[in-house]
């Protein structure tokens, strides 16, 4: 009988999950635990590459996203769910790691200069935010993952991770598997003021918001700004949000005809909108409330998951040891 094939993928707990949590990563990962292997992996360690000089929030934050997971559906029967710093093998792979890797190669990744830019207010100039590629690399070679669900943006990131692998076995000999790309098409939606989404830009939508906020958040969106009048002929493809309508409304094209044709305003563009996301959002809300609840069966979860993923990386490690004559 074939063995489903692994995948492994994370997030840094940084904070409360927004809806492009939602609808670009954690629909895609429920999805596929029918079919695959998952490993989903709350990224506690690489959230220290931007958060290090305050980390007092961290453990609620990993509180909080395992809480947002179990809301919307990721299933511990199915899953191994589990922190990052539980598994002390990563550390140990991403120093190996680290000695073989090439300054170039972590020089040229695609999002390394940009995230400067972004992150402008904070000191990333470390070893440890250059050097994420690699423990990246690490969390997926650990767990021999065969796949990794990203984005097409995403490709120069794991393309990464398969040339550290490639550059280990050809010194070691034959050690990981060398990840494939699962490419997904999940939506990126825009943040509400048509800039990437981020919580450092302040303009997201939290995934759980109440019905009030949403109607607020959802009231602050940038719309199309030649479209004045009700009558204007409108430009859905530089809207916001049209761009959410695309997301969660069956009937966007017709959306879409009817705003560039001026039959319809921003201001009820916006009061339907905002009553689908609440619509969408409404069973997930009820469910994050009951988890609210129970802590001590999230922690539980969590004990278990990082078991699971123990056993895992122990195999591994026995393995890149041997292989680099560490025992």
């Amino acid at each position: 009988m074939n063995r489903k094939k692994r995948i492994l993928s994370g997030m840094r707990p940084t904070g409360k999950l927004h809806l492009g949590h939602y609808w670009g990563v954690l629909l895609n990962w429920r999805a596929l635990q029918t079919d695959y292997d998952c490993f989903y992996m709350i990224a506690d360690w690489h959230s220290l590459t931007t958060e290090y000089e305050d980390p007092r929030n961290i453990s609620e934050n990993i509180l909080e996203i395992a809480r947002g997971w179990l809301a919307v559906g990721l299933d511990p029967e199915k899953s191994v769910l589990f922190r990052q710093s539980k598994v002390i093998e990563h550390a140990e792979l991403h120093l190996l790691l680290s000695m073989i890797t090439p300054l170039s190669w972590l020089y040229r990744c695609p999002t390394y200069k940009e995230q400067l830019k972004e992150l402008k207010g904070k000191d990333v100039h470390t070893y440890g935010f250059l050097g994420y590629p690699v423990l990246q690399a690490a969390d997926i070679l650990l767990y021999q993952a065969d796949c990794v669900p990203i984005g097409e943006d995403q490709v120069p990131h794991l393309e990464l991770s398969r040339e550290i692998a490639r550059r280990f076995n050809n010194f070691y000999g034959r050690t990981f598997v060398e990840p494939q790309a699962l490419l997904t098409s999940s939506p990126r939606l825009p943040g509400l003021d048509g800039r990437k989404m981020s919580k450092s830009y302040n303009n997201v939508i939290e995934l759980f918001s109440d019905d009030k906020t949403i109607r607020e958040k959802v009231g602050q969106m940038f719309t199309d700004p030649k479209k004045i009048r009700i009558n204007d002929h409108g430009h859905p493809e530089g809207c916001v949000v049209f761009a959410y309508h695309r997301v969660v409304n069956k009937n966007w094209p017709d959306r879409e005809k009817e705003c560039r044709q001026g039959q319809v305003g921003c201001v009820a563009c916006k009061k339907q909108l905002a009553e689908l996301l609440m619509r969408e959002i409404a069973p997930w809300r009820e469910k994050y409330h009951y988890w609210e609840k129970h802590t001590a069966d999230i922690k539980n979860i969590l004990e278990h998951g990082n078991a699971r993923a123990r056993q895992v990386a122990e195999d591994t490690a026995r393995l890149f040891r041997r292989n680099i004559r560490l025992e």
